[in-house]
């Protein structure tokens, strides 16, 4: 019989663990899609050249880095630059989410030189972050059903 209670406190455990890591990656991927979000479809985060957006960079236990400068603007062209651009979901961070355990931090940064000015002017980090428990009651309230 306690070969069974520990079977089933086990059990209770695993799912527990399951769907709190669940809500956690669901809750980042949602705050990351807003910090994203481009000003012309109702965010915060300035688009000119899209370096900016495409420096977002996702890193389990790390702090991400990557490229700190984008390239200039050829003759003629206008919009974002094709090899800047970004879906508007935050689909790109599923590879680092998918290898989140319980007990890792999950980091997301721009690695843009000018990232921390754009954000002191338009507050596309803080934003989306004072959200954090919103989005995450809304991850519990879906997860319930």
């Amino acid at each position: 019989m306690a070969d069974n209670f520990d079977a089933v406190i086990d059990k209770i455990v695993a799912d527990t663990e399951e769907k709190m890591l669940a809500v956690v990656k669901n809750s980042i991927q949602e705050v990351v899609e807003d910090a994203q979000t481009p000003l012309s479809k109702g965010g915060k985060i300035h688009v000119d050249t899209g370096f900016l957006r495409s420096s977002g960079q996702a890193q389990l236990n790390q702090i991400p880095t990557g490229q700190t400068e984008g390239r200039k603007r050829a003759g003629g062209e206008v919009g974002v630059l094709p090899e800047y651009a970004v879906p508007d979901n935050a689909d790109y961070i599923l590879p680092t989410l998918a290898k989140m355990k319980i007990g890792d931090v999950f980091y997301f940064g721009w690695t843009a030189r000018y990232a921390q000015i754009r954000e002191i002017y338009d507050g596309f980090v803080e934003s989306a972050v004072v959200k954090w428990k919103q989005i995450v009651d809304g991850q519990i309230r879906r997860l319930k059903k």
